[in-house]
C-alpha cells in the first residue's frame, strides 16, 4: 500500500484505514460473530448500525483490502463477506483493545468474556485463532483447536447466566 494519508506515520495510516467507530465494529462482527452477510451484520449488531452506514463501511473495507466480497451462491443479489489476511492480523490489536476496555471502561459481562479469554490466552491463543480464521475465511487447512468455538461457548454461557 502506498502512502496516501496525512502523514507516513504507521499509526496515522492505520487509523485512516480503521479509525472510524464502525469499521472495527464490522470487522469484529465478522471475526467473532461469523456474520458474513449484510443482513446478518445489520440485524445482529449490538450497537444498532444504520443500514446506510453499514453499506458504506462494507464498501470501504472491501476497497481497503480488509474484507473480500463474493456472490452468495444461494441468492444472486446477496454477497458473502470474508476476512482478508490483513484483517485477520488485527486479532492482537483487537485483543489489546478489549483488554484495555475491560480495565478502563464498564463493559457488560457477556460482551467482555471473549476479551477476557483473549487476554488470558495471550499470543499463543491469538495465533491459534488467526489460524482458524484463515481456515474459515481463506480456505487454509482446518486447525485441531477451535478457538472460535471456545469464544462462542463462553459468550453463550455468559448470555445464559444473564437471563
Amino acid at each position: 500500500m502506498s502512502q496516501k494519508g496525512r502523514s507516513g506515520c504507521p499509526i496515522n495510516l492505520t487509523l485512516e484505514h480503521l479509525g472510524d467507530r464502525w469499521s472495527l465494529i464490522v470487522i469484529r462482527d465478522v471475526m467473532f460473530g461469523n456474520r458474513r452477510s449484510y443482513g446478518e451484520l445489520l440485524s445482529r449488531n449490538e450497537e444498532g448500525i444504520a443500514s446506510n452506514i453499514l453499506a458504506d463501511r462494507l464498501k470501504r473495507l472491501v476497497e481497503a483490502g480488509l474484507l473480500d466480497r463474493a456472490p452468495d451462491p444461494s441468492h444472486r443479489q446477496k454477497a458473502i463477506y470474508s476476512l482478508t489476511e490483513a484483517s485477520i492480523e488485527l486479532v492482537p490489536l483487537l485483543a489489546h483493545m478489549g483488554a484495555w476496555g475491560i480495565r478502563h471502561t464498564r463493559p457488560s459481562r457477556e460482551l467482555s468474556v471473549r476479551a477476557e479469554l483473549l487476554e488470558e490466552g495471550g499470543p499463543e491463543l491469538w495465533d491459534a485463532f488467526m489460524d482458524e480464521l484463515r481456515h474459515l475465511h481463506l480456505g487454509a487447512p482446518k486447525p485441531e483447536r477451535s478457538v472460535f468455538g471456545e469464544l462462542r461457548a463462553a459468550y453463550e454461557e455468559a448470555m445464559a447466566e444473564r437471563e
